[in-house]
């Protein structure tokens, strides 16, 4: 069963309860008290069985609020270590086979590859077959990201084999 990964900016309890995913992202870019909420998040997720709770990019914070993991970004490779050395999962977000390649070296427990179907501002889709290539090539669980918004769309990751999807609008 392919695992579903929900990136919200604005988490809500009736939005995780809803989709009842696997894995949560709190990924927010613009608030100035992220740490505020994310402590919100984590708690939320904790009520709700089965849900990984993953903060953005700090790793220092998720390890304080306990969280399942740090999700990081295609610039913060030097980090994996560090993270996996407060005992964290980590997801890192991967755009190129070499850098799911040196994800793999440094220990992450997942990538995000994207876009695989189109999304705004994000370049050229890498499609289904470059999806399944990549999955075939890695150890990491990989979880498709970019475009994915239908069910149809889903269950073409699904045949890719990989572990999962990634989506923010997906689960609105």
């Amino acid at each position: 069963m392919i695992k579903s990964y929900l990136i919200t900016t604005r988490p809500s309890f009736i939005q995780l309860k809803k989709h009842r995913p696997a894995f949560a992202l709190y990924r927010d870019k613009e608030t100035t008290e992220y740490s505020f909420h994310a402590q919100n998040f984590v708690q939320m997720c904790k009520n709700i069985p089965n849900l990984k709770a993953f903060l953005h990019q700090d790793y220092k914070l998720a390890d304080t609020l306990n969280a399942s993991g740090v999700h990081l970004t295609s610039l913060q490779f030097d980090e994996i270590r560090k993270a996996k050395d407060l005992g964290l999962e980590v997801i890192i977000s991967c755009h190129t086979k070499e850098e799911v390649k040196k994800a793999e070296e440094l220990g992450a427990d997942y990538v995000t590859y994207s876009p695989i179907f189109d999304t705004p501002n994000k370049g050229a889709p890498k499609g289904i077959k470059d999806l399944k290539e990549l999955v075939g090539s890695t150890s990491l669980q990989v979880f498709a990201l970019g475009g994915i918004i239908t069910e149809k769309h889903v269950q073409e990751v699904e045949k890719s084999g990989a572990f999962g999807f990634a989506s923010i609008r997906y689960f609105r």
